[in-house]
Parts: C-alpha cells; sequence; structure tokens
C-alpha cells in the first residue's frame, strides 16, 4: 500500500500487526469519518469487489477516496484481490456461491493479504466493506479469520464506536452456528470453530 505524497505514516515495526474492519452501511460521510476517527483509523482498504453504492452514493470509490482524503486518511481499493465476488468460476461451488477455502487459497487472495499486512505496519488500517454487521460479511469469514490464522489482530469497529476484537466474535459465530449446542469434549474447540465457519461459509 503506498504512502500518498505528506501523509503521515507510523514506523515499520516488528510487534504484531493490528488490523481493523469496518462497515460503510448507510452513514453519512462525517458520520463514517467520525467513527474511523474514534478508532485511530488512518488507512481504508476498501475490500468491495465493485467499489460503488447505488443508494450511498457518498461510498463510491471516487467520492471516497476524495473525502477520506481530506480527513488524512490514505485509501486503497483492494477488491480485485480480496472481493467476495471473484470473476474466476472456479471459485465458486456447484451452487454458485463463492467457496472461501478455494479462494483464500488463490494467489489473488494471497497479494492482497500480504498488502493488507504490509499496510498495517505503517497506518492505523481498517478493511471496509459495506455491511454494517461485521458477521454478515466477508471480512469476517474469509479476511478476518485468515489474517487471524496468521496471528495478526483483527479489531471490528461497530456501528456505536465500539471495538470488538475477532475472537471474542468467533464466540458469536460458535453459538450462532450452532444454537442447538455441541459437545466441546468430543469436538474440540478448533474443530467446533472450523465446523461454524464451514457452516456460515455454505450459508454465503
Amino acid at each position: 500500500m503506498a504512502a500518498p505524497r505528506d501523509h503521515p505514516v507510523k514506523e515499520a515495526s516488528v510487534e504484531r500487526e493490528t488490523v481493523y474492519t469496518i462497515g460503510h452501511s448507510n452513514y453519512s460521510s462525517d458520520a463514517f469519518i467520525a467513527l474511523l476517527k474514534e478508532a485511530g483509523v488512518d488507512a481504508i482498504a476498501d475490500v468491495r469487489s465493485t467499489p460503488f453504492s447505488r443508494y450511498n452514493p457518498q461510498f463510491n470509490r471516487e467520492v471516497l477516496a476524495s473525502v477520506l482524503k481530506e480527513a488524512g486518511v490514505a485509501y486503497v481499493w483492494l477488491g480485485d484481490h480480496l472481493g467476495a465476488r471473484p470473476s474466476d468460476a472456479s471459485l465458486r461451488r456447484p451452487d454458485g456461491g463463492v467457496d472461501f477455502r478455494r479462494l483464500a487459497a488463490s494467489p489473488a487472495f494471497r497479494h492482497g493479504i500480504e498488502r493488507v499486512r504490509d499496510g498495517a505496519r505503517r497506518y492505523e488500517l481498517a478493511m471496509m466493506c459495506a455491511e454494517r454487521d461485521p458477521l454478515n460479511c466477508h471480512r469476517t469469514f474469509l479476511i478476518a479469520r485468515q489474517l487471524a490464522d496468521e496471528d495478526v489482530a483483527v479489531r471490528h469497529v461497530l456501528g456505536d464506536g465500539r471495538i470488538i476484537d475477532h475472537r471474542d466474535l468467533e464466540s458469536r459465530i460458535v453459538s450462532e452456528a450452532f444454537p442447538e449446542g455441541r459437545d466441546l469434549f468430543t469436538t474440540g474447540k478448533g474443530t467446533l470453530l472450523n465446523d461454524a465457519y464451514d457452516r456460515w461459509d455454505k450459508g454465503s
């Protein structure tokens, strides 16, 4: 992620990277900027496959980039690498849904992950998609899952300004995937979480 001229960046660090996520929902530009500022975010990685919104034109790519620049927030579009609607038909299941496992293993996705991690070393970076609730978005089930598996700290910025850790969100992923409950003694926590992710994936 290239730094815009005259935009301050944090010094590169060997410490664990932190990546935020946020959904633009139907916020006004001012409300969205306020959420970013409150969370300390100074760079956006747009992970929408199509960086436009019919109902919220303030989040169309060119408009958003301009507004963010005025607010001192860097912007890059990574939807061609990290979006949930790949053009490659081999990344889809027989029912037409996206196969997140295949997508996560693709070279393009891997390149996108590396760009996010590189950006997180120099910025307080947030991945942005459209959905307000992180549980309704591929930024959680595809990208954040991969980053967390690589020991990147992922934090989700909510509409009320609260920030929740991805590991805490995973508890909700399990409970909502298996409302009937599952036996941890026979399943194991790691397997249970993977099963929960798979159940959400198949619903995408």
